[in-house]
This record gives structure tokens, C-alpha cells and sequence, in this order.
């Protein structure tokens, strides 16, 4: 019988609708975080793109437009006015999102994965640091007491490309299109608009009924760090 799967929240580094919507989950649904299995959601290179194929997948992602992405910034600002939450736009160039998600996959492997993406974040949209930078990777590393080399470098690692690759053939066997992205059973919920509506889906499978929290009386748990879309 097949292996009954944890619940999980994709999530992206480079996403602002995923920084806001990794904020309120930890702010507001803390037993809903350490429920879910965290599994990163990035775009792939040609290397990574060429090991999917082989594994017989295809990342399910195109290019926004300009109009979009014009959109994505008013959007993502008044969302993050109103969370009063800190927001600095970063400048990509060139981006290599394995360099950042590889490496998260060495701090998750050493038990630092929650404080890598609480510092990466913090990195992109806070400080707008390019979190592809390996100079940048490398401060978050040393930072959590991790190798720098070893998690900058991840990226060229063909062992860590090859299970990169096997998450990117999860990302397109549970149907991920964007993020932030919860998955549980053959339930799906797209967005930071249905981060609620997910928290009470779980946690109605976690607990009997007479003694769920409602998604509207917050746990009250502070955490370090709509809108249905996100792949910004």
C-alpha cells in the first residue's frame, strides 16, 4: 500500500506572495508550520530543466508579463502596508535559483532548514540582498554555524542537482503551479488567500472537531518573519 504522504507547503525564495504568506503561517498558524513538510518551488536552469526531462517531467511554469509583474509590485505593497511588514524590493540579475534553494537543502539536511529560510528571506525582502549571490548565500551560512562552501556550492553538486530534480518531478506530480502552494490528500489550495482555508482543512484532520481553532482565533504565536497567485 502506498505510503500515506505529509501534508506540504511549497514555498519560494524568490516569491513575495511566499515571504507573506511563510509570515502569517508562522504568526498566526504555528501548529499548521510544524505540521506540513516544507519542500522549496523554484524555476529551474537548463541543467536542472534537462534532469527533470529525464526523470520524465517538465516544470510547470512560464514567464509573467510585463503587465503582471507591474501589477505584482502594487499588489505585494499594499499587501505588505497593511501586515506592516517591512519590504525592500530586490534587483535580479541573471538569477540562479538553485544557488539559494540547493542550498537550503543542506541546511534542512543539518537541522538549520527553518533558520535558513527565515535568514533568506530576510536577506531578499527586507534587505533586498540578491539571495543568488553566493556571497550572500555564504553570510546566511556562516550565520547559522553551517559550511559556506558546502552550502554555496550545493548548486554544483551533481548528487544535490539530482535530488533537486526529484523535487521538481513532485512539484509537477502534485500539480504545483505557483506559490505559495498547500497541498494535503488530494486537496489543493493556491495562494496567500487560502492560507486560512488550508489551516482550518488541516487542522480539522488533526483534532476532533469541539476543540479545533477556527482560522479566525490566531494561535497568538510571533514568528521571525492574497492573494491567490505568488510566482512573482
Amino acid at each position: 500500500m502506498a505510503r500515506k504522504r505529509e501534508p506540504r507547503f511549497y514555498f519560494s525564495l524568490r516569491s513575495p506572495y511566499s515571504w507573506l504568506a511563510y509570515r502569517e503561517l508562522l504568526d498566526k498558524y504555528a501548529d499548521v508550520a510544524s505540521a506540513v513538510e516544507w519542500v522549496p518551488f523554484w524555476e529551474p536552469d537548463s541543467r536542472s530543466a534537462e534532469l527533470l526531462a529525464e526523470l520524465g517531467g517538465k516544470f510547470p511554469y512560464s514567464a509573467m508579463s510585463r503587465a503582471k509583474h507591474l501589477y505584482i509590485l502594487q499588489d505585494v505593497g499594499r499587501i505588505a502596508e497593511a501586515r506592516q511588514a517591512t519590504l525592500t524590493w530586490p534587483v535580479d540579475r541573471d538569477p540562479v535559483w538553485e544557488i539559494p534553494h540547493l542550498g537550503y537543502l543542506v541546511a534542512r539536511e543539518q537541522g538549520r532548514g527553518a533558520e535558513y529560510i527565515a535568514l533568506a528571506y530576510q536577506a531578499r525582502w527586507e534587505q533586498g540582498r540578491n539571495i543568488c549571490d553566493p556571497v550572500v548565500v555564504a553570510d546566511i551560512a556562516t550565520a547559522l554555524g553551517l559550511s559556506p562552501d558546502e552550502v554555496t556550492g550545493a548548486s554544483e553538486d551533481p548528487v544535490r542537482r539530482k535530488e533537486g530534480a526529484g523535487i521538481l518531478l513532485e512539484i509537477c506530480r502534485d500539480g504545483v503551479f505557483g506559490v505559495p502552494f498547500f497541498v494535503h490528500g488530494f486537496s489543493r489550495f493556491w495562494g496567500l488567500d487560502r492560507l486560512a482555508e488550508f489551516a482550518d482543512h488541516l487542522r480539522a484532520e488533526m483534532v476532533p472537531a469541539e476543540s479545533m481553532p477556527s482560522s479566525s482565533e490566531p494561535l497568538g504565536v510571533s514568528g521571525d518573519q492574497g492573494h491567490a497567485g505568488g510566482c512573482g
